[in-house]
């Protein structure tokens, strides 16, 4: 292990984030907050804690080794998420506990959007664009991470980012240096997110609103300024430019790239996962839409579909925003709505669940199953975007799959094990699990009924999920750190 380099890489990021703490102070001034403390103390302690781990070691250079690298990103989402935790604990308005204050920064920095908090109406504004900001940027690290780190570390299902994966919209960079591949991948978030936000705009939000839903939307996170999340604004439009800046924060942002870059909308249908996510929106949103119709949970089809569609982008893409409350719908759809947030976005965006390329390969595998039932003695191919894909690929995907159901079960025991019924559990591990925010039961509003070790259990589970399992369940192998 490179202790002093790993050092060094965690001081430079302390630093670095401790710049995230500015802005809020400077809304918080701009618009009228009495009290900007929480910032103050946030920055202070962030920068002074990376400058004591920096200093020491400023002069240590090594070259990361794949072990160096799984510890170093494992600290980069648990450290910054503590730094992101200082605010809250420092706040008068919400006079939050540790457990609080540290489920909400992994809620937000892992774009969860699961929160403890209610009355979100009257939290001070600096408060407020904060907990969106960090959303925000845990966004776009997942991006970077999942395109332009995690493939040259080798990680689990995320092999389907190497050069293993044939076709030129899944190579593992877009160019031949790293540094150049996120700082593509920034243009095209932050672009997004600035068209996102001029939109909310032209549709009726006033300038905070939109900044910070677009922050939460692009991001597919969830938080909003109001306890009723979209459903606040009370607007069709703005609920449809919402649907489609989910849905394109679900999209590859190696695709999104390729797109722009060719100038041809031509290249989205060429993907195969693109296909396949687009094909499952609409069939269930269509599905879901016709079902409440029929059973006259609204009047009007056109509604009936605007809330599924809205319900189910915002399910499949694992950003938890809302337009009504979901949980009083008959039975099958919230449970057809959770089951959907298990499949999750596509890989290498900013959605959490299994990952639609991921389910497609297990269908296709099980489809080439069958086949070999009927024709034994018959060679059957896996193709993705008509290229072959090597069996090393399926196997990981299959030991992802496994490792993920393995995963889920110990975390629902252990959240029923401290009193939280079947649904509440269950639905409260598969929003944590697969960083969707919703909840049933007992969570359906908010987490702050759940005991403080079921809180610890779920951001763990948060955690997992968005390092994709395997980066943080290798720590816990002794091979590990053998020397």
């Amino acid at each position: 292990m490179q202790y002093p380099v790993i050092q060094r890489i965690l001081g430079l990021l302390l630093m670095v984030f401790s710049l995230t703490l500015l802005p809020p102070i400077l809304v918080g001034g701009m618009m009228g907050d009495p009290d900007l403390t929480p910032f103050y103390w946030g920055f202070s302690i962030t920068l002074s804690c990376g400058t004591l781990l920096w200093l020491p070691v400023r002069r240590a250079k090594a070259t990361l080794r794949t072990r160096d690298g799984f510890l170093v990103v494992t600290l980069f989402w648990t450290v910054l998420s503590a730094a992101s935790a200082l605010p809250f604990m420092f706040s008068d308005t919400l006079n939050a506990s540790l457990t609080d204050a540290m489920y909400e920064a992994i809620s937000g920095f892992t774009t969860t959007g699961s929160s403890v908090f209610s009355n979100l109406d009257t939290f001070p504004r600096s408060l407020m664009f904060f907990r969106m900001e960090i959303q925000w940027l845990g966004g776009m690290g997942m991006i970077v991470l999942a395109v332009a780190i995690l493939p040259m570390l080798g990680v689990g299902g995320m092999q389907l980012y190497k050069a293993e994966t044939p076709g030129p919209v899944k190579d593992s960079k877009l160019t031949p240096r790293i540094a150049e591949t996120a700082r593509l991948l920034w243009y095209v978030y932050l672009t997004l997110t600035l068209v996102c936000a001029l939109a909310y705009r032209l549709a009726g939000m006033d300038w905070f609103d939109a900044i910070t839903h677009s922050f939460t939307t692009l991001s597919t996170a969830g938080f909003s300024t109001h306890d009723a999340s979209i459903a606040h604004f009370d607007s069709q439009l703005i609920g449809w430019i919402a649907i489609v800046f989910m849905f394109f924060g679900g999209v590859n942002a190696s695709l999104h790239f390729a797109a722009w870059h060719r100038l041809s909308l031509r290249t989205y249908w060429e993907d195969s996962e693109f296909r396949t996510y687009l094909l499952i929106v609409l069939l269930v949103s269509w599905l879901a839409g016709i079902y409440l119709f029929e059973r006259e949970v609204y009047p009007e089809f056109s509604e009936s579909i605007y809330h599924s569609t809205f319900q189910f982008i915002s399910s499949i893409t694992t950003t938890g925003f809302s337009t009504t409350s979901y949980s009083t719908w008959p039975t099958f759809v919230p449970a057809l709505l959770f089951f959907v947030s298990f499949i999750g976005g596509s890989a290498g965006s900013t959605a959490g669940g299994i990952k639609i390329i991921r389910i497609l390969l297990l269908l296709k595998q099980g489809w080439r199953e069958v086949n070999r039932l009927v024709h034994p003695s018959g060679r059957f191919v896996i193709k993705i975007n008509g290229s072959p894909l090597p069996e090393t690929v399926v196997e990981a995907v299959w030991g992802f799959f496994a490792a993920y159901v393995a995963v889920f079960v110990f975390f629902m025991l252990g959240v029923m094990a401290t009193g939280a019924d079947q649904v509440t559990a269950f639905s409260a591990v598969a929003s944590s699990l697969n960083n969707q925010g919703l909840g049933l039961g007992q969570v359906a509003n908010n987490y702050a009924g759940l005991t403080d070790t079921a809180k610890w259990l779920l951001a763990l589970a948060m955690l997992m999920g968005r390092l994709e399992l395997f980066t943080l369940l290798v720590l816990l192998t002794p091979a590990f750190w053998r020397k």
